[in-house]
């Protein structure tokens, strides 16, 4: 036998592999653009039901919106504005109103086209989106994404959720607080305080946001920025406050205009009073009314569960001043739910909570806000015979 016989074969190449191709991009949607689609998504059903329901009442959607109630008050600030007279007890002194939405609306009315209330209602519809960036900003830097979209939902569908799309300050006002909060929390101490000036000028609770950058910043490390943010963040409030002493030519004139529509503070009597009136001798109580009750209960409830969960203190003391002073308040009882609405860090204790129950369970809560923020939006329009 020939030696070579004996040989092993050699194996033969193995061909070279082709490399993979490469894997397709995975496209995720960024997490602040799913919160605002979920917001836009809960507040569009919300409006949906309101439309279909005034359609079966013959009744027109637009005034809803746009021109009635604290709306028209706005806009004739707008078009004509501020008194210069205290008046009588009538509840009717346009001065208790703060500036900034009015001027807005009159700039931009300027130099667009449609009537001041479409252009009073695009902008409560835009400041909204804005006001839910800065909620999902908050939770999420706190607490990461999954909390942003939670909270940002949850403030969505809060039952008197229909006016964040109304010619109303609240979404203007909730987009200042919002952002202000979370400079603070970013260590940006001016920017903060800037924002507070311009809530300060939208609405009397304001003063929860310059509140809330006053005290944390005198607590941080003296710093000469954090002691200016401290001095600056109430300016737009006092402005307003100290215009209107001067156009009425009396130092309490603020005080004495909220006293034209019998709104004072009065340390929580008239609220407990209501309380006791609407849960224990009224056999009868209005729906809505039972509603505001319900919201004023549970946002005692969330600030206490806010406190236990060591929230950041400039949350807590926002949340604080305006409970404060909605719970304190003697004036008209029906729309302290909506004076509560951006009051949003109260909702954080429920936008940690959630994720840690079953996923079913999580669906079925959310779905059940959203569906009762749809429906509590249309009833407080068409059925409770007052403002929302």
């Amino acid at each position: 036998m020939s030696p070579t016989a004996l040989r092993p074969t050699p194996p033969r190449p193995t061909p070279p592999r082709a490399a993979p191709a490469p894997a397709a991009p995975h496209h995720r949607v960024p997490p602040l653009a799913r919160a605002l689609l979920a917001y836009v998504g809960v507040r569009a059903l919300g409006l949906a039901v309101l439309t279909l329901w005034a359609h079966r009442q013959h009744h027109g959607v637009w005034p809803i919106l746009a021109a009635q109630w604290d709306a028209e008050y706005y806009l004739g600030i707008a078009d004509h504005g501020y008194a210069r007279e205290l008046g009588g007890m009538d509840g009717g002194n346009n001065l208790v109103f703060f500036p900034l939405h009015p001027v807005l609306v009159k700039a931009v009315a300027a130099v667009t086209p449609g009537s001041r209330a479409s252009t009073a209602l695009c902008l409560a519809v835009a400041a909204s989106l804005v006001a839910a960036w800065g909620v999902f900003a908050v939770g999420d830097r706190l607490h990461g994404p999954r909390v942003g979209m939670l909270l940002t939902v949850l403030w969505a569908a809060l039952p008197v959720g229909l006016v964040q799309w109304m010619g109303y300050t609240e979404s203007l006002f909730t987009a200042l607080a919002a952002w202000a909060l979370y400079a603070l929390l970013a260590d940006r101490p001016l920017t903060a305080a800037c924002l507070a000036v311009l809530a300060g000028l939208t609405r009397p609770t304001g003063i929860a946001v310059a509140a809330a950058v006053t005290v944390t910043c005198l607590l941080t490390p003296r710093r000469p920025r954090a002691l200016v943010a401290a001095v600056l963040a109430p300016l737009g409030w006092c402005a307003y406050v100290g215009w209107v002493g001067l156009r009425l030519g009396r130092w309490d004139g603020y005080l004495a205009v909220q006293r034209t529509w019998r709104n004072e503070l009065d340390g929580g009597a008239e609220t407990l009073r209501q309380f006791r009136s609407l849960l224990v001798y009224d056999s009868t109580p209005e729906l809505f009314l039972v509603l505001v009750t319900v919201t004023l209960l549970a946002s005692a409830a969330l600030f206490a569960l806010s406190v236990r969960d060591r929230q950041p203190l400039a949350l807590l003391v926002f949340t604080a001043v305006t409970l404060l002073i909605v719970l304190g308040s003697g004036g008209v009882y029906f729309p302290r739910a909506r004076y509560l609405l951006p009051a949003f860090p109260l909702l954080l204790p429920l936008a940690v909570r959630l994720p840690r129950i079953p996923r079913r369970h999580r669906t079925l809560l959310v779905t059940a806000a959203v569906l009762g923020s749809a429906y509590w939006g249309g009833y407080m329009t068409l059925v409770w015979t007052g403002p929302p």
